[in-house]
């Protein structure tokens, strides 16, 4: 291989331009993957149109949905299938040693610290890919897996960290491209599922993983949602306290909602992100003794979890997943930024000579 090919982003709004980088030499630890796809995430879209810096100077290579079969590299791992982690932690601070190895501060990200996915190949260290089980790839292709690195593996983070389990009312908003993996691994948890969005397609799209309960807000003020919720979980059979809320809508309106609905030593999960500011009052977490929580990427090992609920066939994907040419990348950025694709939209590299 003399060289990978690629996208990079030269300027925010600016379309990708197609570049050719020469292949440099590994590094102790570093491995090449080849990849197979590369999920388009909101995060891109905030890189590339909302004016969020990227910690590499442009221009970069963006892309952190990564997954790809080894090419070069540390022995043991040249032609395994693998998922490349958006969050790879150092493993050697603070953090790391006590269990936060997500939110490590000398973390490195594929398309932000270093050249990402919307190539041909990406140089990535090695210790912490994620080997992909044969039975993952039955039902889906390892492009489709591509997802997991960020859009699947973080709600499962929340969901652990959240503490949910059997039996637990859990209140997810917005089932777009995340939300819609959170709705599928509160029902894996055990959990009393509601999806709420304004969006009657992305809910009806719930019924082919067996989740019913949703509820379409768009029309209904946060009192009327309330007196809704309360119904349904009652209807359901589950407790009318402890709920597990999970905002995944990234929308002020949909954060606003989440507060409102958290009561009686409930956990708010927060998900979604918008620079927008709320105006909340504080107090009622210490009325209802209820608790917030944030969540950043997903802990390496947690990686084999959610890949084995794949393999086991307990979390669907390829419903959920479109796949496209990585040269329509301009194309699908201005799709995915007016909100015209249903699904999370997977680019495959298709340069010539790859």
């Amino acid at each position: 291989m003399d060289s990978i090919q690629a996208w990079q982003m030269v300027a925010g709004d600016e379309p990708f331009e197609s570049i050719e980088l020469s292949v440099p030499k590994l590094e102790d630890g570093k491995a090449l993957v080849e990849v197979a796809g590369c999920g388009v995430c909101h995060t891109d879209l905030s890189f590339w149109h909302y004016g969020v810096p990227t910690r590499h100077e442009l221009p970069l290579v963006l892309g952190h949905e990564i997954s790809g079969i080894v090419v070069d590299g540390p022995s043991d791992i040249i032609g395994k299938a693998v998922i490349i982690p958006a969050v790879m932690p150092c493993g050697k601070c603070d953090l790391c040693k006590r269990g936060r190895s997500n939110i490590c501060q000398k973390q490195q990200m594929p398309g932000n610290d270093f050249h990402g996915g919307f190539s041909s190949h990406v140089v990535t260290p090695a210790r912490i890919l994620a080997e992909i089980p044969e039975e993952a790839l039955h039902n889906h292709s390892l492009a489709e897996l591509a997802v997991i690195a960020d859009a699947v593996s973080t709600p499962y983070q929340v969901m652990v960290k959240s503490g949910i389990k059997q039996g637990d009312f859990a209140v997810v908003i917005g089932v777009g491209g995340v939300g819609i993996y959170a709705a599928q691994l509160a029902k894996v948890f055990g959990a009393h599922v509601l999806a709420l969005d304004i969006d009657q397609n992305k809910l009806e799209q719930l019924e082919q993983v067996g989740l019913s309960q949703t509820l379409n807000i768009k029309e209904m003020d946060i009192r009327d949602v309330k007196k809704r919720v309360k119904e349904i979980c009652e209807e359901m059979g589950a407790p009318p306290n402890q709920w597990k809320i999970f905002e995944m809508s990234g929308t002020k309106p949909g954060q606003e909602l989440a507060y409102a609905l958290l009561g009686i030593a409930g956990t708010l999960s927060i998900v979604g992100f918008t620079m927008d500011k709320l105006e909340v009052r504080l107090s009622n977490l210490m009325a209802f003794d209820a608790n917030i929580i944030g969540t950043w990427g997903c802990k390496p090992e947690l990686y084999a979890d959610v890949l084995k609920l794949v393999a086991e066939d307990k979390l669907k994907i390829k419903p959920f997943t479109e796949t496209f040419p990585m040269s329509q990348v301009n194309k699908i950025f201005q799709q995915t930024l007016e909100h015209k694709l249903m699904k999370r939209s997977v680019m495959i590299p298709d340069f010539e000579n790859n």
